[in-house]
């Protein structure tokens, strides 16, 4: 109940702290297409470039359901190179992040590279409306599991894992 608590309150704080000034309705803040690197570089350790989405762009949608938040699909397949849009049904805010500790060092950087634009670390910023969305990358990032979850909604159990292949 304590850390419910806390997790509350720390939404709360970084909900004020983002304010308003954007427009309502569906977004798709993706990267540019064209802004990354070219396809099979390796980037220097440590960085990277954002790379474009060069597959195909799965749909997951962020959804409350009763008391149940979700990620719907929450296992997804998905090769090197393809997208992954995150799109909020119900239950703002909502965000996808990955963990750090469940990211090989040599994959970090092009992760965070790839994040879409007004990410912290590896944290998409919050869709605090209904129909907004992001869209993530997976071009560059080698073949792996990674786990994935919403940050206001991870003590709920709102996860995820996108497994990568070649």
């Amino acid at each position: 109940m304590r850390f419910n608590a806390l997790a509350l309150v720390a939404s709360a704080i970084v909900l004020g702290a983002c304010g308003g000034g954007g427009e309502s309705g569906t977004t798709d803040s993706g990267n540019a297409a064209g802004t990354g690197a070219a396809a099979g570089t390796t980037p220097a350790a440590g960085t990277a470039a954002a790379m474009p989405i060069t597959g195909t762009t799965h749909d997951v949608k962020m959804i409350l359901d009763g008391n149940s938040y979700r990620f719907e699909p929450a296992q997804i397949n998905a090769k090197v190179g393809d997208g992954i849009k995150f799109t909020t049904v119900s239950g703002v805010p909502h965000n996808f992040g990955f963990d750090p500790a469940t990211i090989p060092d040599d994959v970090e950087a092009q992760i965070r590279a790839n994040m879409p634009p007004g990410s912290v670390e590896l944290e998409s910023p919050f869709q605090t409306t209904e129909g907004e969305s992001h869209t993530f990358s997976l071009a560059g990032v080698k073949p792996g599991e990674y786990p994935f979850h919403c940050t206001p909604h991870i003590a709920l159990g709102m996860t995820g894992k996108i497994t990568v292949s070649q």
